[in-house]
């Protein structure tokens, strides 16, 4: 059972909304070496680690076309057509976000615009363990591909027997990704970063993983390599009242829950029946899961809070910027333009989390750890940058260029001046 807070007063909001912390300076020291070890001794160190933490020796670290025509043949056709649905509808949402170039003239004479060229090189981690996320590949690969980078690299942890689980392999070449290599944890962020004798550098990566991963995506973007977002672990927040189905909210906040024993769930509500109710729901439904006692270790980490109407639940929301927030009501649209931080939102009775993990079309990997403040979601701009232009005539060259000349002069750039100054000077003696 979760932990319930009862009417809890604005000054502990802040507390309440804090994530579980984790201890650092050890998590640092071990990445750090790590990365080290890996840009110093390329593939002789993912060896080394393969060996160390997935207990398994590598003969080859990129994965061969015989593997993936072996593991087509495990994945059913019923999971290979679920698999098309979720592609199609991932598709066509990141599709819809392509740019149309459109060329302003912010005054006569002045033309300026922008493209999106896609990032040449990227790298996708793809965890493999307990769970393997083979829904992440649709996430990041086809916004990828829509983007046209030419370059995608795949690293993703073996088994024991050096084989990656079969439906990571089929969808991944499923969509075309051809770089797949038999490497997981910090050791996978550091050799897409640094480039190893196998694996090829990379400009962004991308992907969920555990705490050394993203402790090492976190040290690797201070040295120059871009990544998706910070992250953390997975939670969600549920708002709900006396319209919510108790059943459904248990059920969204395990889907959670059994992500790790670091996840967090919430529940918000103005109803203490329904926190109730829910609570009974959640022992209830605990008991039928393979991952109990992983979901069952998160709920120590996550409570429910009662609080004085469903406008202070919005309010507690937005402070605590859930990476999913689930409005659990039957009138979730009235309050979608109160949401401010959020990184995917699932409004009402049947847009169950589950359903953005999969198959509705809006990307998975999300912004956690309060995050959502001030990142977005993984979308097709993720796998872009944008490039300005712009075009200046005579005309427009003599129309802004005194206002140039004397901000450069006021800022005391007078080579900045005298680049206007020489053209305005060469029309006059036309």
């Amino acid at each position: 059972m979760m932990k319930v807070y009862k009417y809890p007063h604005k000054d502990q909001w802040k507390e309440l909304a804090k994530r579980p912390i984790l201890e650092q300076k050890a998590l640092d020291d071990v990445v750090i070496d790590i990365l080290k070890d890996v840009k110093t001794n390329k593939d002789e160190a993912l060896k080394k680690y393969a060996e160390k933490f997935d207990r398994v020796i590598l003969k080859t670290i990129e994965v061969d076309s015989s593997e993936i025509e072996t593991a087509k043949n495990h994945i059913s056709q019923e999971l290979k057509t679920a698999i098309m649905i979720a592609i199609k509808n991932i598709a066509t949402f990141h599709e819809s976000q392509k740019d149309n170039e459109k060329i302003i003239e912010t005054t006569k004479g002045v033309q300026c615009w922008r493209k999106s060229v896609a990032i040449e090189k990227v790298g996708l981690y793809i965890p493999g363990g307990s769970a393997p996320l083979f829904s992440t590949i649709l996430m990041l690969g086809v916004p990828a591909k829509l983007a046209g980078c030419n370059e995608i690299v795949l690293c993703t942890p073996p088994n024991e027997e050096g084989i990656i689980n079969p439906v990571i392999l089929y969808v991944a070449d499923l969509i075309g990704i051809t770089k797949i290599y038999k490497v997981g944890g910090a050791q996978a962020i550091a050799a897409m970063a640094y480039g190893t004798d196998t694996i090829q550098q990379v400009y962004k990566i991308f992907g969920p993983g555990n705490q050394y991963v993203t402790k090492a995506k976190e040290l690797i973007q201070q040295q120059g390599v871009a990544i998706d977002m910070p992250a953390g672990p997975s939670e969600v927040l549920v708002i709900a009242n006396h319209t919510s189905n108790p059943e459904f909210i248990a059920a969204d906040l395990l889907s959670q829950a059994e992500h790790g024993e670091d996840s967090q769930v919430i529940l918000l509500s103005d109803d203490k029946e329904i926190i109730n109710k829910t609570n009974e729901e959640l022992n209830k439904q605990l008991k039928q899961l393979p991952r109990k006692d992983i979901a069952a270790s998160a709920l120590k980490n996550s409570w429910s809070i009662l609080l004085n109407s469903i406008d202070e639940c919005i309010e507690f929301s937005n402070l605590y910027a859930p990476e999913h927030l689930i409005i659990a009501t039957d009138n979730a649209f009235e309050y979608t333009k109160r949401i401010t931080n959020a990184g995917s939102v699932f409004l009402g009775l049947y847009s169950c989390e589950s359903a953005g993990d999969y198959a509705s079309g809006t990307n998975h990997t999300l912004p956690t750890n309060g995050y959502s403040r001030n990142y977005s979601g993984v979308s097709l701009d993720s796998f872009v940058k944008k490039i300005t232009f712009q075009n200046l005539n005579e005309e427009g060259i003599k129309t802004i260029g005194p206002a140039i000349e004397l901000m450069a002069e006021a800022e005391e750039l007078f080579a900045h001046k005298n680049a206007v100054s020489v053209r305005l000077k060469s029309l006059d003696n036309v």
